[in-house]
């Protein structure tokens, strides 16, 4: 991620026209998320369509990739969002709002190759500060994801068998491997 040199406000920041990839707005400064490579594109498509496979058909909850989320300041673009059906913002005629001024309900970050994890992990904190029930740092390379939930220490899950917590809105139960193994494609 990149930064900008000279503090903007938020407001000046959500004039600027949207940036791809996309740029973040934290403490005053403009971060320029890196560009997403193949195991991250695929992890975030994969891991999306498996939560929404769950919360889509009863309407309990919706994942969206790389949705704009703008709240206590800030303005993050999270890999995967996945808010609670009754929390997601509809316009008047009845379809998503193109604003979500909200924190997720769970965050999902995909690191890669040269992002800051400091960066990512101030996200996701952030993001627990503002009543987000549940977040992951996926990290591709490492084959390990940081569990993060309010008020507990993070947890780091490496173990192809180690169940992950995922928010109890949802009726998912993941596995390290079974996470890992959307990268597979069906190829081998």
């Amino acid at each position: 991620m990149t930064a900008t040199t000279k503090p903007i406000t938020l407001a000046e920041f959500l004039k600027l026209p949207e940036t791809k990839p996309a740029s973040e707005f934290i403490n005053g400064q403009i971060y320029q998320k890196p560009m997403p490579q193949g195991k991250h594109s695929t992890l975030q498509l994969r891991l999306a369509d498996t939560i929404n496979e769950v919360g889509f058909p009863e309407k309990i909850a919706y994942a969206f990739p790389e949705l704009r989320c703008t709240f206590g300041g800030r303005s993050i673009v999270p890999d995967v969002a996945v808010f609670r059906w009754s929390r997601i913002p509809f316009d008047a005629d009845g379809e998503v709002a193109n604003t979500f001024e909200l924190a997720p309900d769970w965050t999902i970050e995909i690191l890669s190759p040269d992002q800051s994890q400091t960066r990512v992990t101030d996200n996701i904190l952030f993001c627990l500060k503002h009543q987000t029930s549940s977040g992951w740092l996926i990290d591709p390379e490492e084959k390990a994801i940081i569990c993060f939930q309010p008020n507990q220490l993070p947890e780091i899950k490496r173990q192809p068998e180690d169940s992950l917590p995922v928010p109890d809105f949802l009726d998912l139960q993941l596995t390290v491997g079974q996470v890992f193994s959307l990268l597979m494609l069906g190829l081998r």
